[in-house]
């Protein structure tokens, strides 16, 4: 849900213990850069994990972080890359690297564990960290998380249906990290609506397992239910919660967002929350152009952060990547729409509601532009 800005961040935190505060002889300098100190930006990602899909992954990131580079056009950037590995040790090393290179900034690494290994190396030199992990555990203090958090897309969906007159709440969601998330975060919400939870159940998640659950809930006096799933299992929540005519409100998040979905009869007057169709459209284009495929699904958050590190990038070297300048209350546009940094290291991102039609998912609400305003009803 986007609301009026938040109070100013809190007053910058004291120096680290060993601040990197000025450009020094033995770091990374490469010879066609112009003049001047370089922005030295620190890449993390499991270049060499074990698993081949992660690896996979990480290229596709470490594409789209280049293409940002290319894209910010400052030619005094540099990209320093260093491998993630299997995490811990192998990242706070990697970390550790980078910094002695000079970074002054760290983009990644692309796991919770990780990002807990790296923060503390990167604090002690007051070096700031934009990682991709989803675990809001390992954010602040430093840690910005530019991931998608599925608290986002609940807190929306939940706001828009307390908008429109919906007071009593239910959840079904599987029996996962994701399911617990969305539990927390769609009570937190109701909570901020004034709303009421009538009911709260877990499954496992398999079509078979959740149908007893998604009877329960159906039966409970609701008048919206969070269904935090996607896929075949969705699909047959779905048909069991409409069953004889409930006309119950459903609604989703980000894993509603699946053209094999589309037109699930079941869900047809659902609503979710998500970027606007297409948002990324221009850049899968400008992706698909430089290097022959499309990108991986979360590529555009690299994409997005070294975006971000070069905007900031024109202040003084060394004291241009704050807390203050990462938390501007005004926010940045990023691939897939507006996003800001919360206080707690966390990131808020300017999402749609969208309804379940026949012919496909249709924009609701429309996600704002900018968060210097209320989201109207």
């Amino acid at each position: 849900m986007i609301e009026a800005p938040p109070p100013p961040p809190p007053p910058e935190e004291p120096p680290a213990p060993n601040q990197l505060s000025q450009d020094q002889a033995n770091f990374l300098r490469l010879p066609n850069l112009p003049n001047g100190t370089p922005v030295r930006v620190g890449v993390i990602l499991p270049l060499t994990s074990t698993n081949a899909a992660t690896r996979a992954l990480a290229q596709s990131m470490l594409k789209a972080a280049q293409l940002a580079l290319f894209d910010g056009g400052n030619a005094n950037m540099v990209l320093m890359v260093d491998d993630e590995g299997n995490g811990g040790a192998s990242a706070a090393a990697a970390a550790g690297r980078l910094l002695a290179q000079g970074a002054e900034v760290i983009v990644g690494p692309l796991f919770g564990p990780s990002v807990s290994a790296v923060a503390p190396v990167a604090r002690d030199r007051g070096v700031p960290v934009l990682a991709f992990s989803t675990e809001k555990a390992v954010a602040g203090r430093g840690v910005y998380l530019i991931s998608f958090l599925p608290e986002n897309e609940v807190d929306r969906v939940v706001g828009y249906a307390a908008g429109k007159g919906h007071k009593d709440f239910a959840a079904l969601v599987p029996r996962t990290a994701y399911g617990e998330l969305a539990a927390n975060a769609m009570k937190d919400a109701v909570a901020a609506a004034g709303g009421r939870i009538v009911e709260v159940d877990q499954f496992t998640p398999t079509t078979a397992a959740a149908m007893e659950p998604a009877a329960k809930v159906a039966k409970a006096g609701a008048d919206a239910v969070l269904v935090a799933q996607g896929g075949a299992v969705l699909r047959g929540i779905a048909a069991t919660m409409t069953a004889g005519g409930n006309h119950v409100q459903l609604l989703g998040t980000g894993l509603w967002d699946d053209a094999g979905l589309a037109r699930e009869t079941a869900l047809e007057g659902g609503w979710y929350a998500a970027p606007e169709p297409n948002a990324d459209a221009n850049f899968i284009a400008k992706y698909r152009a430089a290097f022959g495929a499309a990108p991986a699904n979360i590529a555009s958050l690299a994409y997005d952060a070294v975006a971000l590190v070069a905007l900031l990038s024109q202040g003084e070297p060394y004291h241009r990547f704050t807390r203050a300048a990462l938390m501007d209350a005004n926010g940045f546009t990023g691939v897939s729409g507006a996003f800001r940094f919360r206080a707690d290291g966390t990131s808020e991102r300017g999402l749609a509601v969208l309804e379940m039609e026949r012919d496909g998912p249709k924009v609701i609400d429309p996600a704002p532009k900018t968060f210097q305003q209320h989201r109207g009803s």
